[in-house]
């Protein structure tokens, strides 16, 4: 079971993306969705998880406050709003989705199901 992104692309600085994340039916049960990225030469990291059934909504500190994690149940859909982008936020993005606890999934990723990623780039 692959997760499917989409949405990346070039943008300047300042400027917004919104990445999808498309859940196939057959990784539910999920209690967790999650956003994470890496750039070259840098380890993956946690930028935005949501807990499906609670909504609540959990980020990173360099995304706090630009970015928003949120789903569309309907369409088996999560979608990572950014704003305010800038140059360190350059990197693919993953998303992820699984059974575990949602609250520390961003330093604890331990997802069941990946996506391939999809490149943001910010000059």
């Amino acid at each position: 079971v692959q997760l499917v992104e989409s949405g990346g692309g070039s943008v300047q600085a300042g400027g917004s993306l919104r990445l999808s994340c498309l859940i196939p039916t057959s990784a539910y049960p999920t209690n967790c969705v999650g956003w994470f990225r890496q750039a070259p030469g840098k380890e993956c990291e946690g930028v935005a998880a949501i807990h499906t059934a609670l909504e609540d909504t959990y980020y990173s500190d360099p995304v706090n406050g630009r970015f928003t994690i949120s789903r569309d149940k309907a369409k088996n859909t999560a979608y990572l709003e950014m704003n305010k982008l800038q140059p360190d936020d350059t990197a693919m993005y993953y998303c992820a989705a699984g059974q575990l606890r949602c609250s520390t999934s961003l330093t604890k990723p331990d997802f069941r199901f990946w996506g391939q990623g999809t490149q943001v780039t910010v000059s």
